[in-house]
């Protein structure tokens, strides 16, 4: 049931203020599971509201067949929960009952989806085949194509929109609202701006009055200025971090070779079919084959090129020994260090480095010529290759006015995934209770996680806190006089920045797109791929200061353009306490692990072709960092707390059905 809002005088303003037991930020894949769920469990009084229904990153990106992470499910696989728990749990830092609840769950939400019509394919026996992605030993990745996600956000969208959830779209979240209960703090509802309303030169401000709430809004995508999010997809994690929720491995993010024009990972086919890579100067002039200057010869270039596909993120552990990451440093120093353009050309063959022979498939290995030739990919050109193999991939860039078979596709190295994000526990509940982080501003992953493990974990976590609210928190939300009373001072504070944006704009305040701009090349230039301790250091000094500069001077003209306003302090917060969390694990002696190296001129030179300062020294089992999960936590306006905490292992569960059956009875399962 929907409840009316109630217009209610807080803070000296009249705001409608609209009262649910669970309300939903956000609308892609995880929030939209979320809410079919909670229906499915019983709960009924829900709402989501979403910056703009149909944006974000589950929606507008993807790859060339874009991956879903599940249990091996056909025919003779050997596998199961445990083992995929524990390959999950390998990638390190992640906690272990995380991982068992993820792989515990993959089936159900897998097949879920598939009851919903996300047309994963089967084959004429119903076996969903799977095949090998990153750090995955049992192939059991799945794909829709490369539009999976997107597929995933249209029918569960569908289902939603057609089972009457209350939607709000054109809200822009601003704040979440906390109150005190039995000494603990909970989230108690949210602050949000009415885009159409402030369009129309009116008071945007709405306020959510909510017993729970799920937040499903992403990762931090407008951190970076070399990033393959859509630039929809901006990230609000700085709201739960502002009201004091623990977050962990911020530290740990994904960067990978994306296209630069229209946004999107280059994994996969676009990599096995073997293209050319080329650097220019910034004017398009001096065209050459900068990876030739690494690689000695064809075959190991061809192979380390189609390596990438299966390898596809930066990963410092295949940095060395002419391993498939070696090609992404070398991208980021043509175009970081250099001040070039690099693009691949689908075209073209590579070149022999020593200009002895002309390419073919007899230049790769047995395993990547076998694997073309089982695909039909044996065409004279790359793109021939890619049209045989996985022609959607091929037409994805048409339909954008990109065409391979005669258009160079610019390239980078590019911000594509967190890793790290908010705390939640195994029902995803944060240390702010009654708040559900799910989705990837949920930090479950750890420092390497299997290529597709994030669609997963977003489905998994919706799940299981939708269990957990059906079975435990059905309270309704407080009467709207008693919550107005109790969240009066932080409605008010929302009020006031607003006014004093609003109102300096005419002068020489702070513009939100210096802010950002500011904030980007901070993160790219110190927290990409590559991270040294004294200019991290640097680093998050200034963007302490920046935080202080945005709150004290920001300045923008007419109240149409506040979400502008209030998204870029939730940014610059954000990237001041990640940069924070970055320091410490380099303080603590940190090195090279995941997708970044630490540069250390003590260490091991990454190819004895680059410059001296390319060394690093890769972080050990055994080192204090590797063995514990940094978590941080803003525990006033600038005090950041820096705890590290052991890693949870994988729980040794019994399983004897008559205690679980009778566990399962007396209600004892979700606590």
């Amino acid at each position: 049931m929907t409840r009316p809002p109630v217009n209610t005088q807080i803070a000296g303003v009249t705001l409608p203020v609209h009262s649910t037991n669970t309300l939903i930020i956000g609308s892609g894949a995880a929030a939209l599971n979320a809410a079919l769920q909670l229906l499915a469990h019983g709960q009924q009084d829900i709402m989501l509201v979403t910056q703009r229904w149909g944006a974000g990153a589950s929606n507008e990106a993807g790859s060339d067949k874009q991956t879903y992470y599940k249990l091996a499910l056909a025919h003779s696989a050997s596998d199961s929960p445990r083992q995929t728990a524990e390959d999950l749990f390998r990638g390190g830092c992640m906690h272990g009952d995380i991982a068992l609840c993820e792989a515990q769950h993959s089936a159900q939400a897998f097949y879920h989806l598939v009851s919903r019509g996300v047309p994963f394919p089967h084959d004429r026996y119903g076996a969903y085949v799977g095949y090998r992605t990153d750090h995955d030993p049992r192939g059991r990745a799945t794909s829709a194509g490369p539009l999976t996600s997107h597929l995933m956000c249209e029918c569960l969208g569908r289902a939603v929109r057609e089972a009457g959830v209350a939607l709000f779209d054109l809200h822009q979240v601003v704040a979440l609202l906390t109150c005190e209960a039995g000494g603990e703090k909970h989230v108690c509802g949210a602050v949000a701006l009415d885009q159409r309303r402030l369009a129309g030169g009116q008071s945007g401000f709405v306020v959510f009055n909510a017993a729970n709430v799920i937040l499903a809004t992403g990762g931090p995508g407008g951190m970076y200025r070399a990033s393959v999010y859509p630039e929809s997809q901006v990230g609000s994690t700085g709201l739960a971090l502002a009201i004091g929720a623990v977050a962990n491995n911020l530290t740990e993010s994904q960067f990978g070779i994306a296209s630069l024009g229209f946004r999107w990972n280059l994994s996969g086919s676009y990599q096995q079919v073997v293209p050319r890579y080329v650097s220019t100067d910034m004017s398009g002039g001096d065209a050459r084959e900068f990876l030739n200057d690494a690689f000695s010869d064809l075959r190991t270039l061809s192979g380390r090129i189609f390596r990438k596909g299966y390898e596809w993120p930066f990963d410092s552990a295949k940095a060395q020994g002419h391993g498939s990451s070696l090609i992404d440093v070398l991208v980021y120093q043509e175009t970081v260090r250099r001040g070039r353009r690099v693009y691949l050309d689908f075209t073209r063959n590579p070149s022999d480095p020593t200009g002895r022979q002309a390419w073919s498939l007899d230049c790769l290995d047995e395993e990547a010529r076998l694997y073309l030739q089982r695909s039909g990919a044996s065409g004279a050109t790359p793109v021939a290759r890619l049209r045989a193999m996985n022609d959607p991939a091929y037409e994805l860039y048409r339909g954008h006015g990109i065409d391979l078979a005669s258009d160079l596709l610019e390239v980078a190295v590019c911000a594509q995934h967190n890793n790290g994000g908010l705390v939640g526990n195994e029902w995803w509940e944060s240390n702010i209770r009654h708040l559900f982080p799910i989705g990837e501003v949920n930090g479950t992953h750890g420092v390497r996680r299997p290529g597709g493990a994030a669609l997963n974990a977003g489905q998994v976590g919706g799940l299981r806190a939708a269990m957990f609210i059906a079975r435990r928190y059905t309270q309704p939300p407080p009467g709207v006089e008693d919550f107005a009373r109790r969240t009066a001072p932080q409605i008010a504070a929302c009020l006031e920045f607003a006014d004093r944006v609003v109102g300096r704009s005419g002068g020489d305040g702070l513009q939100p797109a210096q802010a950002v701009d500011e904030i980007q090349t901070r993160m790219s230039d110190c927290a990409a791929i590559l991270r040294e301790k004294g200019t991290v250091t640097a680093a998050c000094d200034a963007a302490w200061r920046l935080y202080d500069r945005v709150r004290r001077e920001l300045a923008r003209s007419g109240t149409q353009a506040l979400p502008a306003a209030f998204s870029a302090v939730d940014l610059c917060l954000t990237h001041a306490v990640y940069l924070e969390a970055l320091r410490e694990y380099l303080e603590r002696g940190g090195q090279s692990r995941g997708s970044y190296l630490v540069l250390n001129p003590r260490g091991l030179p990454v190819d004895a072709k680059l410059d001296e300062e390319w060394r690093f020294l890769p972080a050990q089992p055994a080192d204090f960092v590797s063995q514990r999960i940094l978590e941080v936590q803003l525990t006033s306006e600038r005090q950041v707390e820096r705890r590290w905490v052991d890693v949870r292992p994988i729980p040794n569960v019994d399983g004897w059905f008559e205690t679980v059956w009778n566990d399962y009875r007396n209600d004892r399962i979700v606590c």
